[in-house]
């Protein structure tokens, strides 16, 4: 049995992806063993040496995959409450929730890329604030219950998911951010955590800080920091890596070895140890042959 979960994420605007690769690649996840497949919930990149790119809209792509695959838990990774009205965005999980036959898991953020707030008119001030009011409508939506909320930002009148959500225990809620003030707001409620690969070194060594960081958060709200499961996303690259064009402002890190299968599944060992249930691997590139060379890497994690 792996010690832990192993998915991907799905290309974003490293270059521009058509569906039938797309589904392509989910498809070859499925086949290979891997555990889930994950989206950006993006909308625009610009920037002054790669021009403008940006990905397909992250809520139509997830129902066309809960369509195509039939095992592969599903999510974004993660999905920016200021692009969505929130009921509505509960709305579109609970139906992806079913489209997948209960195998969705909603990562929740508060967004952080300007340029493409702006360009799509999307406020962009008081996210947390507003991401504290998304976050109770969508709760208690799933949850099951009728929502009348009088936010500063967000607003609904006994708004209620009709039909209900069918899942025995709601569609898990996972926060992806290492703000203080999104932990205290995240942590009462989640099931999961989730820190990107450029907040921790992309190695297991960093990996440590975060967590002691989420145990405080944690105990600071109340919660047993043991029932908060935790996931994170890692870059792993091969051979002919190109490079990621997804304009993090972050400097460059060292890539796990994809094209070393023993050192990659001793690095998701690591985790494991230091307690993180679930990866979701970001291969440099991202491609359908890229992911079948994971192959080895799950036959060495059992």
């Amino acid at each position: 049995m792996r010690p832990l979960k192993v998915g991907i994420q799905l290309p974003e605007v490293e270059r521009e992806v058509r569906w039938p690769e797309l589904r392509a690649m989910a498809l070859a996840a499925e086949e290979i063993g891997l555990d889930s497949v994950w989206v950006g919930d993006h909308l625009l990149y610009r920037d002054p040496q790669l021009g403008a790119r940006g990905p397909w809209e992250a809520w139509s792509l997830l129902a066309a995959l809960a369509a195509a695959t039939v095992r592969v838990e599903l999510g974004p990774l993660v999905a920016c409450t200021a692009f969505h009205n929130p009921a509505l965005l509960a709305k579109q999980a609970a139906t992806v929730d079913e489209l997948s036959q209960g195998r969705l898991i909603l990562g929740l953020g508060a967004g952080w890329n300007r340029v493409e707030f702006d360009a799509f008119g999307i406020p962009y001030d008081h996210r947390v604030s507003r991401f504290d009011e998304a976050l109770t409508i969508i709760r208690r939506l799933l949850a099951g219950e009728e929502v009348s909320f009088a936010g500063v930002y967000h607003q609904t009148d006994a708004a209620v998911l009709l039909p209900a959500p069918a899942r025995p225990g709601g569609i898990p809620l996972m926060i992806g951010s290492i703000g203080e003030r999104m932990l205290q707001l995240g942590l009462p409620h989640a099931s999961a955590w989730n820190a990107w690969y450029t907040w921790f070194g992309n190695s297991p060594e960093g990996y440590r800080s975060l967590r002691a960081r989420v145990d405080v958060a944690c105990r600071q709200v109340g919660r047993d920091p043991a029932t908060v499961e935790r996931s994170v996303a890692l870059m792993v690259g091969f051979h002919d890596a190109v490079g990621r064009t997804s304009f993090e402002p972050d400097s460059p890190l060292s890539a796990l070895p994809g094209d070393d299968p023993d050192a990659t599944a001793a690095a998701l060992r690591a985790l494991a140890a230091e307690g993180v249930s679930h990866v979701q691997l970001v291969l440099d590139p991202i491609t359908r042959e890229s992911i079948e060379r994971l192959s080895p890497v799950l036959q060495r994690l059992g």
